[in-house]
């Protein structure tokens, strides 16, 4: 966790709880954990990349990402592995200093390229298995949150973050 300077997320099991609601109209609607959000808002402010990458196209996900301050959001990506290549290339990323958390077979390839792939505790099993930290957190629970404040905190940037207010 020492060396970790980028976050990856992907959004359905992880920013949500798997869960969708479907309108009358066929309008598919999901949850996020404002708490989540928050982490990553810190993580933006205190120098870390963070990064989206998701199979689903939700423009609604899209406006609450970029309204926390969040420019690299790729959604409907065919193939993660291929769009983790392309951002990590384009900003000079170490892959070994990244961080992907995924909850679901579509994440299991590129959470092999990472230094620390990582999974919420209600991911399926083949993605524990390869996971160095299991959040004890559930998808949309606030898992987010839960890594991005250990890693913070092992490098001494989540309470500089809020200049000893809160401890």
């Amino acid at each position: 966790m020492n060396e970790i300077d980028t976050f990856i997320f992907d959004v359905d099991g992880v920013l949500t709880d798997s869960s969708v609601h479907i309108t009358d109209s066929g309008e598919m609607l999901r949850i996020m954990n404002i708490r989540d959000g928050f982490a990553m808002k810190a993580a933006l402010e205190s120098g870390y990349n963070v990064c989206i990458i998701s199979g689903g196209s939700n423009e609604g996900v899209r406006i609450r990402l970029r309204n926390l301050g969040i420019t690299d959001i790729h959604l409907a990506a065919p193939n993660k592995v291929e769009t983790f290549i392309e951002y990590i290339e384009l900003y000079h990323i170490q892959p070994e200093k990244v961080l992907y958390m995924g909850d679901d077979i579509p994440d299991y390839h590129v959470m092999q390229l990472v230094g620390l792939p990582s999974c919420p505790q209600d991911a399926a099993p083949e993605i524990k298995a390869i996971s160095k930290y299991i959040s004890h957190k559930n998808g949309g629970k606030g898992a987010v949150r839960d890594v991005i404040e250990q890693v913070m905190k092992v490098q001494g940037k989540w309470n500089v973050y809020f200049d000893g207010k809160f401890d």
